[in-house]
C-alpha cells in the first residue's frame, strides 16, 4: 500500500467516524449551549467540515473552498469560516440537514484531491508561518491538520452529547 492510499483509508475512517458520532444527533442537541467555555455541538460539526474543506480545497488544493464557491450560501452554516473563536461558536446558526449534505460534498472533494496525488506530492513543503507552523509538509497537513482534526472533533462532540444525555460513540 502506498502513502497516498494510507491516508485515504484514514481519511475514510475520519469521516465515517464524524458521521457515526453525528448520526442521532438532533437540531436542539446542535443548539445547547455547554456550561464554561466549551463550544456548542454544532458549531464543532461545523467547523470541522468548514475546516477540511478550507485545508484541502483551499490551502492543499490552491482553489476555493465549497463553502466560498459551489455551496456558498447553503453549506448550512450562516457564517462559514475556518477558525474556531469562542465568539463565532457562539453565535454561528446550523441547519443540520444542509450542513450534512454539504459535508457530503467535502468529503468527496477530499477524495479526489487524494485522487490527484501521488505519493512525492506528499513531500511538498508550505509555508504555514503565518498560521505559526512554519515550514510543513502536505502529508503532515493531511495528517495534522485533516484526519487528526476530524478525529479530535468527533470525540468532542461525542462529549458533548453525553453531558446532554446521549450516548457519545455509537459503539
Amino acid at each position: 500500500m502506498n502513502a497516498v492510499a494510507v491516508f485515504r483509508q484514514d481519511l475514510q475512517w475520519a469521516h465515517e467516524l464524524l458521521e457515526m458520532v453525528m448520526a442521532d444527533v438532533t437540531p436542539e442537541q446542535t443548539r445547547w449551549l455547554p456550561p464554561g467555555i466549551a463550544n456548542p455541538l454544532g458549531a464543532t460539526y461545523a467547523h470541522a467540515v468548514v475546516a477540511e474543506d478550507a485545508v484541502i480545497n483551499g490551502l492543499l488544493g490552491g482553489g476555493t473552498p465549497l463553502f466560498a464557491s459551489t455551496w456558498a450560501g447553503r453549506s448550512g452554516v450562516s457564517e462559514p469560516q475556518m477558525v474556531q473563536t469562542a465568539e463565532w461558536s457562539r453565535n454561528v446558526k446550523v441547519d443540520l440537514p444542509a450542513l450534512r449534505e454539504y459535508a457530503q460534498a467535502v468529503y468527496a472533494a477530499s477524495n479526489n484531491y487524494l485522487d490527484s496525488l501521488i505519493d512525492e506530492d506528499l513531500e511538498r513543503t508550505l509555508d504555514l508561518s503565518g498560521e505559526g507552523f512554519g515550514q510543513k509538509s502536505v502529508s503532515w497537513v493531511l495528517t495534522a491538520l485533516v484526519v487528526s482534526h476530524l478525529n479530535n472533533m468527533a470525540g468532542e462532540i461525542s462529549v458533548l452529547k453525553g453531558i446532554q444525555g446521549a450516548k457519545g460513540y455509537p459503539f
